[in-house]
């Protein structure tokens, strides 16, 4: 099993997204595209999975035929650089030109089911009856129909892995612009990320394509290339997860952001805020922490922490200056801080002088404590991450005092 579990790790991680995705296919299977990631996102998890030695052992027993794994895992392998091109195309596909992009989508899946088939009958032709789980290519490269059968797959492998390669660029550049010019959008971040990741993928696979045609060309002449063979294969083993990034990101990563990324970095952020409202316990009246239990998701831990910052705040209430916010707030804006960060260090300023008169026992005016809490309902109405703002000011407001 050890010796599988470079290909079962990637081929586990596709099953999660693939099954994460199959209700999206069901509701959208109309749709090419989003036929064509799950069909891409399964193959390659199939390939993964009849690639390890483990499972190619166990079928070659099942089937009584000696390397029958070889021509199921290049037809495989085949339809997964199919399924990449026709992603590709669908994706560029424009929408007035729908039946030259179907067009070109039926001669790829056709020029692919030659290969296969091609795969297929020089298997038949040939004859390997010696089962070899790593060096299948290497053993059998001087082989009759093996050989050729060899050439065909990897050079219909090598080629759509260099499309694949151009056309993942491409798509990582128009988004790059696209986030330039307008922004960034949901999930573009991931998607462009999981875009280099299928950019080295697909390029390490051409390389290693064309690295085996040579390979099998040098047995011809009477040189075999062992160490080549071997190189390549802990590469693309390792190229696997690589793989298995690029196609998961973009399924995985918007969710990751959302309820865990972000969660979690706007917890960190309202540290300063925590330590400077949070009552010391001779002055707390309600020492009272609403805490979740560490196996709650970040979105749980930041709301209670959002819930005690309120509280803390509240008892902070009646040592709040509206003028010391205002004061704050005006210079912030003179020095050319934008109105929401001018915002936050107004409440900032003064919340940091409400907590040194809590200390000292010196309370501010009725007046000035109604107009700070109308400043702030009125703030936290506008700005959802006012608290998130106003934490990251005050390490800077301490610094400008110091």
């Amino acid at each position: 099993m050890e010796e599988g579990i470079n290909y079962y790790v990637p081929a586990t991680a596709l099953a999660i997204a693939v099954l994460a995705k199959f209700p999206a296919l069901v509701r959208g299977w109309r749709n090419p595209l989003v036929r064509s990631v799950n069909t891409l996102l399964a193959l390659t998890c199939a390939a993964f999975f009849f690639s390890a030695p483990p499972t190619i052992r166990v079928v070659n027993q099942l089937t009584g035929i000696s390397n029958f794994s070889a021509p199921l895992v290049y037809s495989i392998v085949s339809a997964y650089s199919c399924a990449c091109v026709v992603l590709m195309e669908h994706w560029r596909a424009d929408p007035r030109r729908r039946a030259r992009t179907r067009a070109r989508v039926r001669a790829w899946t056709a020029g692919f089911a030659l290969v296969i088939a091609a795969v297929v009958l020089c298997f038949r032709l040939g004859e390997a009856p010696d089962e070899r789980l790593l060096d299948f290519e290497l053993y059998y490269a001087d082989t009759p129909f093996i050989r050729e059968m060899l050439v065909i797959y990897l050079f219909a492998n090598a080629v759509a892995a260099l499309a694949g390669t151009i056309a993942c660029w491409n798509w990582s550049l128009a988004i790059r612009r696209s986030v330039v010019r307008d922004g960034v959008a949901a999930g573009g971040r991931s998607l462009r990320v999981g875009l280099v990741f299928l950019v080295i993928s697909f390029l390490v696979n051409s390389i290693c394509s064309m690295a085996k045609i040579a390979m099998i060309a040098a047995s011809w002449t009477g040189r075999e290339w062992y160490a080549l063979g071997r190189w390549i294969l802990t590469v693309l083993s390792l190229n696997g997860l690589v793989a298995a990034c690029g196609l998961l990101l973009p399924v995985v990563g918007p969710w990751l952001a959302a309820h865990a990324v972000r969660p979690l970095r706007d917890f960190a952020a309202l540290r300063h805020l925590r330590r400077t409202v949070r009552p010391s316990p001779s002055t707390a009246r309600h020492p009272v922490l609403l805490t979740a239990p560490w196996h709650s998701s970040p979105e749980q831990h930041l709301m209670h922490r959002l819930t005690n910052l309120h509280d803390w705040m509240l008892e902070l209430h009646a040592y709040c200056s509206d003028e010391v916010r205002e004061r704050a707030y005006r210079g912030a804006r003179r020095d050319g801080a934008p109105e929401p960060e001018a915002v936050a260090i107004g409440f900032a300023a003064m919340f940091a002088a409400a907590a040194d008169s809590r200390r000292s026992g010196s309370p501010s005016t009725p007046e000035q404590c109604v107009r700070a809490s109308r400043a702030l309902r009125c703030a936290e109405t506008e700005y959802r991450d006012l608290m998130i703002r106003v934490s990251r000011a005050l390490p800077s407001l301490a610094g400008a005092e110091k």
